[in-house]
């Protein structure tokens, strides 16, 4: 308890501090909490005009630093004579408050409609328009760069902008935006930028003060409740680490090491494996506890509400069916009840019919018991509902997706973490300690409760001096993504002009970040230096010049090489060949790889760009395509067999019989070569014999230290090249961002978007307003007329090509609606390979290829088909299209359409085809979606 005397000091601070910061004084009274330290220093930074950037944990609190700009903007100007007139109101300025997401837009709107009221806070995102006038706004980043550049009226006044979730422009897919924001804004603007802590907040500061003038840093580490991290082996539970200095230490606990090394070696042994078919099996088997067994624990030990992060949808789905069949019910009658209320009043306005097809019963009950997955392939309304009972207490236990971990403010008095492990889109790679602390920042809610728990599910390839490290690293550096795009380029232009928009890509973070990594390659390229003439008095020769005899033994290997890579290119040739002759029924064998063994031909895939790659189907009932890489030998015909006409590869039953008549030929399914090479017969090469001779005949071939000179020369050699690369990418890094501006604006100029004298054409003012990864490619098909004469349901399946994106790679093309649909289609490709091969010329990044994969759905949803049959449409590898995938690229859809509806480059009738569509596709799940 402090003295009368400390009391007495703290009050004259607290005094003090009132005196110099009113409004902060004012501010923190009606909070209800006492400031932390990180937040009164930031706010007190912001009250003496500085920018400030705010990195903390989650959780921590750094929004309250973003609702003192608000009320700073609303409070008035300082300076305001109005300010000490009590009969007349100060001016009020604005502030924007931008996020990541519409998810969380939406709920920081209702925050401050909440504290300041609905007449002062407006809302901006791609689906809601409200009060955009008001002197609050909160907005996607993406509508505040639109605004710069179109130098929006509403930009008039605005004081402050708050950037949350700043670290979001290390995305590689919107991360630029946060840049062009930053960069683009007046100079009279405070900038408040809050972020997720990151290992080189200095760096990002230092550059945030050459664009954006003076900016207060402020970094804590400190979480208001502390994290306890732990992990569950089987059936017990052990803490990662025994006390806060063994974590400061990386010390693992020691009983869970050792626990953890004996049920390994138990494996091993086999004694983990368990009774019942496949338990003669070889190796170890280890099943870990059941995912109802966890959350029946949690709810035994008081962990809940809990999210369990499992890292795939299909995973998060089965969560819950699984804790649905063993009986689990977390929630007492009158939350059931509530919960009943709640999701029913949310969806009234979905069909009936809809709600059937989208699962919804078996939804609602494990949502009465307690329970829900929430990932991206939910409906939306679905995913907002259970964040609303998650929130409130209702549902105790979520599995995610991490998602979630970026989405809105969804915090948990547990997080369980299945496994270290995730998909990214192209493979399965670990968590990185970044991507860990994000997952388990969601545990401990701040003024609930005393302590968050994190718990990792032990499995033999978990480690837990790996966990250990990922708990207590804190390397999460923040890496720009930023790079001009085409729409960029003629906003910049036609804003500033050519010159002066070179300047300002030269100011971003990522040329930042690329000037100060070429001071360290530069130190390095001169050790490098230093080190080549160590290593070239070490190779030099008595006998003779050793860097002439080694250049001969170079040349030699190189020869040899060239011979081998002939080889195989004839070889490679011959394999294609082969496959371009194939027809449909020929059988033929696989002679390496994963599908090695006979196979049938479904579709020879011949008449196309690149190389053939036929789809076949294999003894072992696998369809899909071969390319030459799986031919070591040209293919040969061995047999033939009929193929039904209208055979689909989809089908298991078609599939198992088709097999049955490979097999049923009684052909060797490896053949007498088992995936042998064969052999390349070849003369003696003229060359190589010559350059052997020299060798043989320099005067340092005799030397008897002649091998130590070469493993000197061979050291120098791969240093000299790896120097080389140092050196060019010295030279790629400076003044990388200008260089790429300077092809994509001769790019734009030969093409008919900017004028010779750097002016902006009518076709480049377009450009200028479409917003999509492929602004080029929309442009030039608005400009050849490809989208006129279609009808508003041919539209949106026309233009879905250049918007959607597979989450996987599919082997074969996906089918289009027959007519106009494909021809515009075909149209949009040819266009795409005219641009990508430009691009290619020119050395720029490629436009992505379009996908046709989501043609029919939305071509049928724009038509008025029920949903069943949309989402069965869907060239999906597992089956029909979830139902938030839809949701979510039809509102792709619907943005880019409503670009076309409004631009000046489209002609009236396609614009009126365009409004057309969006009505036609906004009913039922996407009507709600449009309204909430």
């Amino acid at each position: 308890m402090s003295s009368p005397a400390e009391r007495y000091a703290e009050a004259r601070l607290r005094a003090a501090q009132a005196s110099q910061f009113p409004a902060l004084d004012e501010f923190a009274r009606d909070l209800g909490f006492d400031l932390d330290d990180f937040q009164r220093e930031a706010c007190q930074s912001l009250e003496r005009g500085s920018g400030v950037l705010v990195c903390a944990p989650t959780g921590a609190g750094k929004t309250v630093v973003g609702e003192f700009a608000v009320h700073l903007a609303l409070r008035g100007r300082p300076d305001d004579p109005a300010a000490d007139d009590a009969t007349t109101p100060p001016t009020r300025r604005k502030c924007f408050y931008t996020t990541p997401i519409k998810a969380l837009s939406n709920q920081k709107y209702h925050d401050l409609v909440a504290r300041y009221g609905a007449e002062q806070v407006g809302l901006l995102t791609g689906d809601n328009a409200i009060n955009g006038d008001a002197p609050v706004v909160v907005m996607t980043t993406e509508v505040l760069r639109n605004m710069l550049y179109a130098g929006s009226s509403t930009l008039q006044g605005l004081a402050y902008v708050v950037m949350d979730e700043v670290h979001y422009l290390a995305d590689r897919f919107r991360g630029g935006v946060w840049e062009e924001v930053i960069i683009h804004l007046p100079a009279s603007v405070t900038l408040v930028s809050l972020s997720a802590t990151v290992s080189n907040a200095e760096e990002f500061a230092d550059w945030l003060v050459t664009v954006r003038g003076e900016t207060a840093v402020v970094v804590s580490e400190h979480r208001p409740v502390p994290l306890w991290q732990h992990m569950l082996v089987g059936k017990r539970m052990f803490d990662l680490f025994h006390d806060a200095d063994a974590a400061r230490k990386h010390d693992v606990h020691p009983e869970l090491l050792r626990y953890t090394r004996e049920t390994a070696r138990r494996l091993e042994l086999g004694e983990g494996r368990s009774a019942g078919p496949g338990a003669g099996r070889r190796g170890p088997r280890w099943r870990g506890p059941l995912r109802p067994d966890i959350v029946d624990r949690l709810d035994r030990e008081g962990l809940l509400p809990a999210i369990l992060f499992i890292f795939s949808r299909a995973g998060c789905a089965a969560a819950v069916q699984q804790c649905l069949a063993a009986g689990l019910r977390l929630t007492s009658p009158e939350e059931r009840t509530e919960i009943r209320r709640v999701v029913e009043s949310r969806v009234t306005a979905i069909p009936g019919e809809d709600l059937t097809v989208l699962g919804y019963w078996e939804w609602l009950d494990g949502l009465e018991r307690g329970l829900a997955a929430h990932h991206a392939g939910m409906l939306p309304v679905f995913k907002e509902i259970v964040e609303e009972l998650f929130v409130r207490g209702l549902v105790k236990a979520v599995f995610a997706t991490e998602t979630l971990a970026l989405g809105i403010n969804m915090p948990a008095r547990c997080v369980v973490l299945e496994r270290l492990v995730k998909y990214n889109g192209e493979a399965h790679v670990d968590l990185t300690p970044g991507e860990y602390t994000q997952l388990t920042g969601r545990a401990g809610r701040r003024g609930i409760d005393v302590e968050g728990h994190a718990v990792v599910v032990w499995s033999p390839e978990t480690d837990p001096r790996h966990v250990a490290g990922l708990a207590s690293t804190r390397t999460y550096p923040l890496r720009s993504s930023f790079r001009p795009s085409y729409n960029m380029a003629v906003n910049l232009v036609g804003t500033v002009g050519a010159e002066p928009a070179r300047a300002l890509l030269e100011s971003s973070f990522a040329q930042f970040q690329a000037d100060r990594s070429v001071v360290g390659l530069a130190r390095q390229v001169q050790r490098n230096t230093e080190t080549i003439e160590a290593y070239g008095a070490e190779a030099a020769c008595h006998h003779g010049d050793f860097d002439e005899y080694f250049a001969l033994r170079v040349a030699i290997a190189d020869r040899e090489k060239a011979i081998a890579r002939q080889g195989q290119t004839q070889r490679k040739a011959a394999a294609v060949a082969s496959l371009e002759r194939l027809r449909v029924g020929d059988v033929i064998r696989v002679p390496s790889g994963r599908r090695a063994g006979l196979a049938v031909v479904l579709d020879p895939a011949t008449g196309g760009f690149g190389e053939p790659r036929p789809l076949v189907l294999t003894q072992d009932r696998w369809a899909g395509r071969v390319s030459p890489g799986d031919f070591t030998t040209p293919a040969e015909v061995l047999a033939r067999i009929r193929v039904p006409k209208h055979f689909n590869h989809r089908s298991p039953a078609a599939r198992r019989d088709l097999a049955a008549e490979v097999s049923g030929t009684g052909l060797d399914r490896h053949g007498g070569r088992r995936g042998g090479r064969s052999r390349q017969v070849t003369g003696e090469d003229h060359r190589l014999t010559q350059l052997r001779t020299e060798v043989r005949h320099h005067p340092c071939h005799a030397c008897p230290e002649r091998e130590d000179h070469a493993r000197w020369a061979e050291r120098r050699r791969r240093l000299e090249r790896d120097t080389e690369e140092l050196r060019e990418r010295v030279s790629g890094r400076t003044g990388s961002l200008a260089r790429t501006f300077d092809r994509i604006v001769a790019m734009l100029t030969d093409r008919g978007y900017l004028a010779r004298d750097g002016a902006v054409t009518d076709a480049g003012r377009m450009l200028g307003r479409i917003w999509t990864e492929a602004d080029l490619l929309v442009a030039e098909c608005l400009r050849r007329g490809v989208w006129n004469g279609l009808s508003p349901a041919e539209l949106a399946a026309a233009v879905s090509v250049v918007v959607f994106e597979a989450r996987r790679d599919v082997d074969e093309r996906a089918s289009l609606p027959r007519g106009p649909v494909a021809d515009a289609v075909d149209e949009t490709l040819k266009l795409w390979g005219e641009i990508e091969a430009d691009e290619a010329a020119r050395g720029l990044a490629a436009t992505r290829e379009p996908d046709l994969g989501f043609a029919w759905p939305v071509y049928r949803w724009a038509r008025g088909e029920v949903l069943a049959k949309v989402l069965g449409s869907g060239h999906e590898i597992d089956g029909e299209m979830p139902a938030g995938d839809f949701v979510r690229w039809a509102r792709q859809v619907v943005d880019l359409l409503g670009q076309l509806a409004d631009s000046g480059g489209a002609s009236p009738e396609l614009r009126s085809t365009a409004r057309q569509a969006i009505a036609a596709i906004n009913r039922g799940v996407l009507a709600y979606h449009t309204s909430a």
